[in-house]
């Protein structure tokens, strides 16, 4: 069968976005030539978040492409061509291509037969046009050859990925409740791509099927926790995220995320005012913190939203110390407070409960000693405890017990002493407490 052509549609874009990738310098870039001329420049296109980035002039990081051919000649071309490749899903027809500057996901063109709203049944083809219409979104179905000229495949059914990137508007292809029901994922997705096309208002049929989606309660309930976290933590990465997460709450989605319930009028003010602050005061947009603004300040739902979204330990201890809500630094904490604090806290939860508080502020110009506040933290050594096991036999401490308490009780004098280095008043305390507690 041959392959048909799809419509080149670059000539209907509007002049506010480049209708050619022939100036992207991944696309130039000699180990993607090599792939796409080693495939054949018929046989293979770059598609999807690459093609819709770079049309915005947005930096891209992950390359995905669309071949013709079988998945197992895509490897043995390649490989013959000397770059190594891994069948990361080659019965699905995906294989990765590592490179030196990159790595590729190709995928063999495919339609769906069967699908159960998390798996999908496959089979490999020539179409690019029936390709196109099993994506999820319009803006997603883009395509390039290697010469950069951007192909639209869908204006041949009445729709166009162009016309909506150049609206900013996030359109399921197709019947919104068949997309959703071939990938229930896709509903959170929609919401992440509105936000990152930062549209004034989604599309209205799709924003509906979302809403239809809740009410089905068994797709949405069988997404794995590691791809709802996915999702989440993409979409916390956008400014809009605040915007999207009320939609979503006004669809019926957020209880499918979160095991508690947000108070959305808090806590969204609470993730928007961090991100803010994360933006306007240059630090990093942390995902995970920003995570952490959702919830409630009590440690007691960190189990619960760490058994959902399977959250590594690690996760799942930084969020029990920003969320300790028996801590509670304030702006104008003295130095002396403060070491206090970052010792018994920890550097990381500190400055977290910092953030998290700061966001709460009210006052705008207490932002000047939030950052002075959250620089000496930054800075900060924690000391080593100077008492020693040996110390503590010769002032007459027994073994057992006894060693962990007289050494629990001295660490807390010495912590109230400003972690002084004076050996011989730490040895004094020692003594006080033998004497009056063991002796």
């Amino acid at each position: 069968m041959s392959t048909p052509t799809p419509p080149n549609l670059s000539h209907d874009l509007s002049p506010s976005l480049s209708p050619s990738l022939s100036g992207a310098s991944w696309l130039k870039e000699p180990d993607t030539q090599k792939i796409m001329q080693t495939l054949g420049q018929d046989a293979v296109r770059v598609v999807g978040g690459c093609v819709r980035d770079a049309l915005r002039g947005l930096d891209v990081t992950d390359i995905d492409m669309a071949t013709t051919h079988p998945p197992e000649d895509v490897r043995d071309k390649l490989t013959a061509a000397g770059f190594k490749v891994i069948p990361t899903g080659i019965a699905h027809g995906t294989v990765t291509v590592v490179a030196s500057e990159r790595h590729y996901e190709i995928t063999t063109l495919r339609e769906d037969i069967e699908t159960d709203g998390r798996h999908a049944k496959v089979r490999f083809g020539q179409d690019w046009q029936a390709d196109a219409e099993r994506r999820d979104f319009t803006v997603n179905a883009l395509y390039a050859d290697c010469d950069g000229t951007v192909f639209d495949p869908l204006a041949a059914c009445g729709t166009s990925g162009l016309a909506d990137l150049e609206e900013q508007v996030v359109r399921f292809i197709g019947n919104p409740d068949t997309r959703i029901a071939e990938d229930y994922l896709r509903v959170l997705r929609f919401f992440r791509f509105s936000a990152h096309l930062q549209s004034d208002a989604p599309d209205d049929a799709s924003l509906k099927a979302c809403a239809r989606a809740a009410t089905q309660k068994e797709g949405l309930l069988a997404l794995s926790g590691e791809r709802l976290a996915q999702e989440i933590f993409k979409l916390l990465a956008h400014p809009n995220a605040p915007q999207a997460l009320e939609l979503m709450q006004q669809a019926g989605l957020l209880p499918f995320i979160f095991p508690f319930m947000p108070a959305m009028d808090v806590q969204n003010n609470r993730l928007a005012s961090l991100i803010d602050i994360q933006a306007t005061q240059f630090f990093e947009a942390d995902t995970l913190l920003r995570l952490a603004a959702l919830c409630p300040d009590n440690k007691a739902v960190v189990n619960q939203l760490s058994e959902k979204l399977r959250l590594s330990k690690k996760q799942t201890q930084r969020l029990t110390g920003a969320l300790d809500a028996s801590h509670q630094p304030v702006c104008y904490m003295s130095a002396r407070d403060m070491r206090r604090m970052l010792y018994v806290l920890g550097r990381e939860a500190f400055i977290d409960r910092c953030f998290l508080i700061w966001a709460m502020d009210e006052k705008t110009n207490n932002a000047v000693q939030w950052r002075a506040l959250i620089a000496m933290a930054t800075s900060w050594a924690k000391p080593d405890f100077p008492l020693t096991g040996a110390m503590m036999k010769t002032a007459g401490v027994p073994e057992g017990p006894e060693m962990g308490r007289v050494s629990a009780e001295v660490e807390r004098w010495w912590i109230d002493s400003d972690f002084t280095d004076d050996m011989f008043s730490i040895i004094e305390r020692l003594k006080a407490v033998v004497q009056a507690t063991i002796l």
